[in-house]
């Protein structure tokens, strides 16, 4: 699916063709760029970026605390290599979507437009201090399989999956550079702070907080009343914290509608 790889510094990113990206996609926390390629083929005709952020997919992992400013700045850096005339729509799931509120926020001759797939609400101490964190149990458990046994967990914890999404997602799990446990890390800032600084179009798409969605609807009516430019919440009912991969039919109608307008 992805026809050119290249590299930035330690940033690994991938491009449908020779052609300008229109549309950057930053994946979720233990995820890689691949994991975008079900969607990207879902949707043809859109030329389409994807990056590995640091410590996942081939991407390197700098010796410095996890911060999501150091993901937006990794996120600015690609973009800035491949510049398009008034920045590419930008779409983020989970931590991919807040580092996509972070760039959104500071960078807006990057961003003409941003999609926020359920992303964190983020905590009004961050900044103060860094922390340490470990692998969480679920992490763990499913790298200490084989490719083939992720597969058939992710297919048994999550039957509506489209099968395409199972081998990309399992991948990704043993690509995660177990080193990232052993840096510090700092949390998000509020999502709503982040949004009273973005100014171009947001579409902030999420689930069911039943099914694991991170954004339940009174905190997305929060974001709207925060939100400093064009703002729409989308709530796909029946979907949890992958909104894409538990109803990609509704996402991509969502998507597409706001893609035809901004990019």
């Amino acid at each position: 699916m992805f026809g050119v790889r290249g590299r930035t510094a330690h940033l690994a990113w991938y491009r449908t063709d020779e052609a300008a990206a229109e549309v950057a996609f930053l994946h979720g926390f233990s995820d890689s760029a691949q994991c975008w390629e079900p969607l990207i083929r879902a949707m043809p005709g859109i030329r389409a970026l994807a990056i590995d952020a640091r410590g996942h997919g081939e991407s390197g992992l700098p010796e410095e605390p996890i911060r999501y400013a150091a993901h937006r700045d990794d996120a600015a850096l690609v973009l800035s290599s491949q510049p398009r005339d008034g920045g590419m729509v930008v779409v983020g799931h989970s931590m991919g979507a807040m580092s996509a509120a972070y760039l959104a926020a500071s960078r807006p001759d990057q961003v003409r437009a941003v999609v926020l797939e359920d992303p964190p609400t983020g905590a009004p101490s961050a900044g103060q201090q860094d922390e340490q964190w470990s692998v969480p149990r679920w992490l763990a458990d499913l790298r200490a399989l084989d490719l083939p046994s992720r597969i058939a967990r992710g297919r048994s914890e999550d039957p509506a999956w489209p099968d395409d999404e199972l081998e990309p997602w399992a991948m990704s799990k043993a690509q995660l550079n177990p080193h990232l446990f052993d840096l510090p890390f700092q949390e998000a800032a509020p999502l709503t702070d982040l949004l009273a600084a973005i100014t171009c179009p947001v579409l902030l798409i999420h689930g069911d907080t039943e099914r694991g969605s991170l954004i339940s609807t009174e905190y997305a009516v929060r974001c709207a009343r925060a939100a400093a430019g064009e703002f729409r919440a989308v709530h796909i009912a029946g979907t949890g914290h992958s909104v894409r991969r538990d109803n990609r039919p509704r996402y991509i109608a969502e998507l597409s509608r706001f893609l035809d307008r901004y990019r």
